[in-house]
Order: structure tokens, then sequence, then C-alpha cells
């Protein structure tokens, strides 16, 4: 039997940070929106991360709902670590980047939304922001979970 916290099948989304003109992009699941009016989301955060160091120096990020066809992306945005291994160089060589909103965002997710950072918390092994939303798109209805990387053993059940 899965532990509580597995049972539930979360969307698997990337947070696209910035700093000195490079974007850096994990994987999360440790979203949720807290707030119908205003939108706000809280994403948890990895310590001793790229993106927390980027976060603690911006005060915008791009929340990417990944399509299901991304999964192949997780190994590199996920497993990967941006303090040594350049994220911005991968997705550029790999053609994966477009402009949204002035910013670089990955190619084909099935959304995408603007956040500001509104404040943020030490929680254990990952610090925790809260985001105003200001813009979003929506292109597909289907997403990423964590569910199908199971499936494709990118990740332990």
């Amino acid at each position: 039997m899965r532990r509580p916290w597995n049972l539930i099948d979360p969307t698997v989304y990337s947070l696209a940070t910035y700093c000195d003109g490079q974007v850096n992009m994990n994987i999360c699941t440790y979203v949720t929106a807290i707030s119908m009016e205003p939108k706000i989301y809280a994403i948890a955060i990895y310590k001793n991360t790229k993106t927390l160091e980027n976060m603690y120096k911006s005060e915008q990020a791009i929340l990417q709902f990944l399509h299901p066809e991304q999964f192949k992306l997780v190994k590199n945005l996920g497993q990967r670590s941006g303090n040594t291994f350049d994220k911005n160089s991968y997705l550029k060589k790999n053609n994966l980047l477009e402009s949204w909103n002035n910013y670089e965002v990955l190619k084909n997710t099935s959304a995408r939304i603007l956040l500001y950072k509104i404040d943020f918390k030490e929680t254990g092994d990952h610090i925790l922001f809260t985001f105003k939303a200001e813009k979003y798109k929506s292109y597909h209805s289907e997403v990423l979970t964590s569910e199908t990387l199971r499936i494709k053993k990118i990740i332990r059940a």
C-alpha cells in the first residue's frame, strides 16, 4: 500500500526562474492554489537549488503545467541540479523554449501562469513561497501527473 502522501496523483509542474538573463527550470509537485480572489499559489521549493537561489533574487517566476508528452524533461529539469547542470543551455540547444510575456518558457505546455512573489517561509527541507497570479494562458486540458511518471519508471511508486 502506498504512503498517504503518495495516494494522490498531483500535476507535475516546472517552475521557471530567472537570473542575469538566464532561465532555470525545476520540477515541482508541491503546488496548490490557496486563494480564489486574488488568485494566490503556494509553491514549495527544495533547499540548496538554483531555483531557490533565483527566487531569493527575483520577484517573478512562471509556473508551467507540463503536458503528458513532456515526461522526458523530468530527468533533466528535476533530477539534475541547476547548480551543476546548465539547464538554460540544454533547453536552448534542444529548441525547447519560446517567448511568453517577454520570458523564456517551455514550448507545448498545457498552461502557464506568471507569478509575483508575495512571501516565503522555511518549512522543513523546502522553502514555501506564496505568489500572486498575474497572467495566465491555457493550451491543453491534459496535464502530466505523478502517476504517469510512476508508470514510466521515472519516480518510485
